[in-house]
């Protein structure tokens, strides 16, 4: 990997750093993160893939109260960047997915350990507001930012130092059952992952568009974009019936035609 190239993969990991805080640009989502390393390293193919995979495990992700969510940001750098690195390309992007699990759970401890030092830069922000010293206020944010993108880029960074032939040696030593193993793990915790997503989003309102997208979906023929349109297509359908329904001036429904329906059962 070239010099360049590291130093737009630290910048990647960096931005992803800000944005699993800022939640402003979008860089800390895998299938973004992922992506831009593989752009910048040469491998866009594999990043992107891996960058998919990744997403549909961290949409059921989420910071719910004081309970935080494992470290998208870092699962995605980290396994692309060795991903990048054992030269498997496509091949290993099942590999890269179970090893950003356990990424994703260490990701953890730095994040409390960035929220700890977060801490006395709140009460210096306070303190300079006391003062009515807005730029001071304004230059201890912008170094919290810092210090959040700072939590990937370091880990990024020293990845990168690793030689490419000791991970390659790493990945090519692995015995068929554990690499096999680390494969169908990773195709499980991906559905894990969706379930979750499932579970949070499911009502009986909405479960026969997610059988008719199960059984939309084993259509070979249609396309992932062919997939989308049928989906925009069916939920512009649905909110144009809700419309109706509801501007119909009757007081016998709840305005949702299809709940109406599965209420009488």
């Amino acid at each position: 990997m070239s010099i360049i190239s590291m130093v737009l993969v630290v910048v990647v990991a960096f931005l992803a750093g800000m944005g699993g805080i800022l939640d402003e640009f979008q860089f800390h989502q895998p299938l973004v993160a992922c992506t831009l390393i593989g752009l910048v390293t040469g491998n866009l193919e594999a990043g992107i893939v891996l960058g998919g995979q990744l997403q549909l495990l961290a949409l059921g992700w989420a910071n719910i109260g004081a309970a935080v969510a494992p470290d998208a940001a870092l699962a995605s750098v980290a396994s692309a960047i060795i991903l990048v690195l054992g030269g498997q390309g496509v091949k290993g992007v099942f590999s890269a997915v179970a090893i950003a699990i356990p990424l994703a759970v260490a990701g953890l401890f730095l994040t409390m350990i960035a929220r700890t030092l977060a801490v006395p830069i709140v009460h210096f922000m306070d303190a300079a507001a006391e003062r009515g010293n807005y730029r001071a206020i304004e230059m201890w944010q912008i170094a919290a930012i810092c210090m959040q993108g700072l939590r990937i880029a370091i880990p990024a960074a020293l990845l990168l130092v690793i030689p490419a032939e000791a991970v390659q040696a790493l990945l090519q030593s692995m015995p068929a059952w554990l690499s096999d193993g680390m494969a169908i793990g990773g195709g499980m915790v991906v559905a894990v992952g969706y379930a979750m997503v499932i579970n949070m989003m499911a009502s009986k309102e909405v479960w026969p568009f997610f059988m008719l997208g199960f059984v939309i979906a084993a259509i070979s023929q249609i396309t992932l974009i062919g997939l989308g349109v049928i989906g925009v297509a069916l939920a512009l359908l649905y909110i144009q019936i809700t419309k109706n329904a509801g501007s119909a001036g009757g007081n016998s429904g709840s305005g949702d035609p299809l709940g109406d329906i599965l209420n009488d059962y």
